[in-house]
């Protein structure tokens, strides 16, 4: 499936944004990632997706939501993705 609906953006050997990309491989769900700016000063193409510069953030076009913090993106999609299989 092309037309992928979810992004993560994340930092490389970040553990909070593998905690995301763990879950949404667990889930079997299609994503896009999007490294960003080491620096959190740079990092605008999140804060102008989020409202913040931390990663991860993920925007989910599917439902709609944009959120960051790991454990909540977590949280979202096994509430959201978990019971599909």
């Amino acid at each position: 499936m092309s037309d992928t609906a979810i992004t993560v953006y994340r930092l490389q050997a970040c553990p909070f944004c593998e905690r995301v990309v763990r879950t949404l491989d667990g889930l079997d769900l299609d994503y896009r990632s999007r490294f960003v700016e080491p620096m959190h000063s740079d990092r605008n193409v999140v804060k102008r997706v989020s409202g913040k510069r931390s990663v991860p953030a993920l925007v989910d076009e599917r439902t709609g939501v944009t959120m960051s913090e790991s454990g909540n993106i977590v949280e979202y999609l096994e509430g959201t993705y978990g019971g599909e299989h």
